[in-house]
């Protein structure tokens, strides 16, 4: 009689791709989750598949940051060596590249600085020129996460010349100015250098700005939609599924599993029940797939 069920194939793994080889470095406020070189990168993919989790997000960490964000459509660099290597292993899971400025730059904003803001549509074809560069390195999709103003767009026209009309765009959408990031700019050492990125993400107490965010992405080519962070945002999951058919991605940030793990740590929480009961918390709001760092625990578990 239960309403709503979580599988390994709703859940896609986020990976953090670094140059060089025999790299495998816990990130500290992150638990279990690890900065990898290639090699490794590969192997944590072909656990996943064991345990039934086809799916992978990559994010890339350069050993170069510049003004621009230029090593983010580099060939050489780890993001498109990760999926290189991935799909010659592993040629049936499906690889997603992130598509951001932020990892890239070495003032850490998502895009290119005009004085102190970040200027929308100059950033607009460097971010299609890196997802050109993923895809021609043999990512399955493309997921831009840099909240600028029509790079679905600019993105979609880029591929489509390029004669990757089949390649999906993975948006995302509703991406908020969240508290719940911290851990994750640990991991990818994205923090900005200054400000914050108010400008170009959301203000967490806005529900109608996230549904227009998501029709401009649907009108732009966008084929998966997303909503990023999930946990305190299940009301617009909810509100995104009711107003497209198209599917519906939550992410599950890293501060949202840094805290189960801490709490869990302190003896306050059973981390893999608390671990579900959001996970099905997610689906339940009405998110077809869900980015988690949790993925592979819970897919022991599923086992």
């Amino acid at each position: 009689m239960r309403e709503t069920s979580v599988s390994v194939d709703d859940l896609i793994y986020p990976l953090f791709a670094v140059p060089g080889s025999g790299v495998r470095d816990e990130i500290s406020s992150m638990p279990g989750i690890h900065r990898q070189s290639v090699e490794n990168i590969v192997k944590e993919c072909e656990l996943a598949w064991s345990l039934g989790v086809k799916s992978v997000l990559l994010f890339g960490i350069p050993e170069t940051k510049d003004e621009i964000g230029s090593s983010a459509w580099d060939p050489k660099g780890p993001v498109q060596q990760a999926a290189i290597a991935i799909k010659k292993a592993l040629p049936d899971m499906v690889v997603v590249a992130d598509v951001c400025l932020c990892e890239y730059t070495s003032h850490g904003h998502c895009g290119v600085l005009d004085g102190d803001t970040v200027h929308n549509d100059k950033t607009l074809p460097l971010l299609a020129k890196a997802a050109l560069s993923y895809v021609e390195a043999g990512v399955d999709i493309v997921a831009p996460s840099d909240m600028m103003d029509f790079r679905v767009k600019a993105i979609r026209e880029s591929l489509d010349s390029a004669g990757h009309t089949n390649t999906p765009i993975m948006a995302y959408s509703a991406k908020y100015a969240s508290a719940f990031y911290g851990p994750f700019r640990d991991a990818a050492d994205s923090a900005p250098s200054f400000g914050d990125r108010k400008s170009y993400q959301m203000d967490s107490a806005n529900i109608l700005e996230a549904i227009r965010e998501v029709q401009q992405d649907i009108d732009e080519g966008a084929d998966l939609v997303m909503v990023k962070p999930a946990l305190s945002y299940l009301d617009v999951i909810r509100a995104v599924k009711d107003m497209t058919n198209l599917p519906v991605v939550a992410y599950n940030v890293s501060g949202e599993y840094s805290m189960v793990k801490a709490a869990a740590k302190a003896g306050w929480l059973d981390e893999m029940a608390t671990a579900n009961e959001i996970i099905t918390s997610i689906k339940r709001a009405g998110a077809d797939l869900i980015i988690t760092y949790h993925a592979l625990d819970l897919a022991r578990q599923m086992g």
